[in-house]
Protein backbone atom coordinates (compact mmCIF):
# COMPACT_ATOMS: atom_id res chain seq x y z
CA UNK A 1 0.00 0.00 0.00
CA UNK A 2 2.30 2.93 -1.16
CA UNK A 3 2.60 6.03 0.89
CA UNK A 4 3.37 9.39 -0.27
CA UNK A 5 5.14 11.82 2.31
CA UNK A 6 5.36 15.33 1.38
CA UNK A 7 6.50 17.77 3.31
CA UNK A 8 7.42 21.34 2.79
CA UNK A 9 11.28 21.78 3.80
CA UNK A 10 11.22 22.64 7.16
CA UNK A 11 8.52 21.60 8.50
CA UNK A 12 10.06 17.95 9.96
CA UNK A 13 14.08 18.26 11.15
CA UNK A 14 16.00 16.75 8.52
CA UNK A 15 16.76 13.27 9.79
CA UNK A 16 13.60 12.55 10.97
CA UNK A 17 12.05 11.53 8.02
CA UNK A 18 12.54 7.60 8.58
CA UNK A 19 10.82 8.07 12.24
CA UNK A 20 8.02 9.44 10.44
CA UNK A 21 7.48 7.12 8.07
CA UNK A 22 7.97 4.42 10.71
CA UNK A 23 5.29 5.68 12.84
CA UNK A 24 3.01 6.58 10.12
CA UNK A 25 3.43 2.96 8.68
CA UNK A 26 3.11 1.92 12.12
CA UNK A 27 -0.44 3.60 12.84
CA UNK A 28 -1.86 2.29 9.26
CA UNK A 29 -1.41 -1.71 10.22
CA UNK A 30 -2.52 -0.48 14.13
CA UNK A 31 -5.93 0.95 13.06
CA UNK A 32 -6.44 -1.79 10.51
CA UNK A 33 -5.74 -4.45 13.14
CA UNK A 34 -2.72 -6.35 10.75
CA UNK A 35 -0.03 -5.01 12.99
CA UNK A 36 2.65 -7.33 12.56
CA UNK A 37 1.36 -9.02 9.61
CA UNK A 38 4.18 -11.09 7.35
CA UNK A 39 1.80 -10.19 4.81
CA UNK A 40 0.75 -6.31 4.77
CA UNK A 41 3.62 -5.34 6.74
CA UNK A 42 6.44 -5.36 4.04
CA UNK A 43 4.02 -4.05 0.91
CA UNK A 44 3.65 -0.50 2.56
CA UNK A 45 6.14 1.39 0.67
CA UNK A 46 7.00 4.67 1.20
CA UNK A 47 8.35 7.93 -0.83
CA UNK A 48 9.06 10.62 0.78
CA UNK A 49 8.89 14.17 -1.14
CA UNK A 50 10.41 17.29 0.58
CA UNK A 51 9.13 20.43 -1.03
CA UNK A 52 11.58 23.19 -1.63
CA UNK A 53 10.73 26.71 0.82
CA UNK A 54 9.12 28.95 -0.98
CA UNK A 55 7.06 26.27 -2.96
CA UNK A 56 4.42 25.22 -1.41
CA UNK A 57 0.76 27.55 -1.74
CA UNK A 58 -2.26 27.90 0.34
CA UNK A 59 -4.61 29.88 -1.35
CA UNK A 60 -1.65 31.21 -3.94
CA UNK A 61 0.92 32.55 -0.64
CA UNK A 62 3.26 30.51 0.60
CA UNK A 63 2.98 28.70 3.54
CA UNK A 64 4.24 25.30 4.98
CA UNK A 65 2.20 21.95 4.92
CA UNK A 66 2.42 18.11 5.12
CA UNK A 67 0.21 16.09 2.98
CA UNK A 68 -0.17 12.35 3.84
CA UNK A 69 -1.98 10.44 0.79
CA UNK A 70 -2.26 6.45 0.94
CA UNK A 71 -3.14 4.69 -2.03
CA UNK A 72 -5.03 1.56 -0.82
CA UNK A 73 -8.15 -1.12 -2.28
CA UNK A 74 -11.05 0.18 -1.48
CA UNK A 75 -11.65 -1.65 1.57
CA UNK A 76 -8.87 0.22 3.47
CA UNK A 77 -9.99 3.13 5.63
CA UNK A 78 -13.69 2.86 4.59
CA UNK A 79 -14.88 2.66 8.35
CA UNK A 80 -14.90 6.14 10.15
CA UNK A 81 -13.29 5.03 12.95
CA UNK A 82 -10.30 4.03 11.13
CA UNK A 83 -10.49 7.39 9.58
CA UNK A 84 -10.41 9.35 12.48
CA UNK A 85 -8.15 7.47 14.54
CA UNK A 86 -5.35 7.44 11.75
CA UNK A 87 -6.09 11.05 10.80
CA UNK A 88 -5.55 12.20 14.38
CA UNK A 89 -2.45 9.78 15.07
CA UNK A 90 -0.94 11.05 11.77
CA UNK A 91 -1.56 14.83 12.68
CA UNK A 92 -0.18 13.91 16.56
CA UNK A 93 2.89 12.44 14.81
CA UNK A 94 3.86 15.32 12.24
CA UNK A 95 2.95 17.91 15.22
CA UNK A 96 5.28 15.83 17.70
CA UNK A 97 8.41 15.41 15.16
CA UNK A 98 8.39 19.20 14.15
CA UNK A 99 8.88 20.07 17.82
CA UNK A 100 5.05 21.57 18.08
CA UNK A 101 5.99 24.08 15.05
CA UNK A 102 3.98 22.60 12.05
CA UNK A 103 -0.34 24.03 12.74
CA UNK A 104 -2.47 21.03 13.07
CA UNK A 105 -4.46 22.92 10.72
CA UNK A 106 -1.70 22.15 8.36
CA UNK A 107 -1.25 18.63 8.33
CA UNK A 108 -3.38 16.85 5.40
CA UNK A 109 -4.20 13.16 5.04
CA UNK A 110 -6.31 11.53 2.28
CA UNK A 111 -6.71 8.34 0.80
CA UNK A 112 -7.13 6.97 -3.09
CA UNK A 113 -8.85 3.92 -3.86
CA UNK A 114 -7.50 1.55 -6.65
CA UNK A 115 -10.46 -0.13 -8.52
CA UNK A 116 -11.23 -4.11 -7.84
CA UNK A 117 -8.69 -5.94 -9.55
CA UNK A 118 -5.93 -3.28 -9.66
CA UNK A 119 -3.83 -4.21 -7.37
CA UNK A 120 -0.69 -7.08 -6.82
CA UNK A 121 1.37 -8.52 -4.80
CA UNK A 122 4.49 -10.09 -5.76
CA UNK A 123 3.40 -8.90 -9.55
CA UNK A 124 -0.30 -10.72 -9.83
CA UNK A 125 -3.23 -8.55 -10.02
CA UNK A 126 -5.46 -9.44 -7.23
CA UNK A 127 -9.52 -8.33 -6.51
CA UNK A 128 -10.27 -7.24 -3.17
CA UNK A 129 -10.76 -11.09 -1.66
CA UNK A 130 -7.51 -12.62 -3.18
CA UNK A 131 -5.93 -9.39 -1.74
CA UNK A 132 -8.10 -9.80 1.38
CA UNK A 133 -7.48 -13.63 1.90
CA UNK A 134 -3.28 -13.14 1.19
CA UNK A 135 -3.50 -10.57 3.77
CA UNK A 136 -5.33 -12.99 6.13
CA UNK A 137 -2.57 -15.46 5.81
CA UNK A 138 0.18 -13.26 7.38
Amino acid sequence: MPLTLTISEGTIPAGKEKETVKRLTDSMLKWHQLSGNSVMTPNITVNVHVVPEGFSFSGGEEFKGVWVEWKVPSFAFSDKEIQKGFGKDTTDIIQELSGGKQPRENIYFNVVHTVDGAWNLDGEAMTNEELDNAISKG
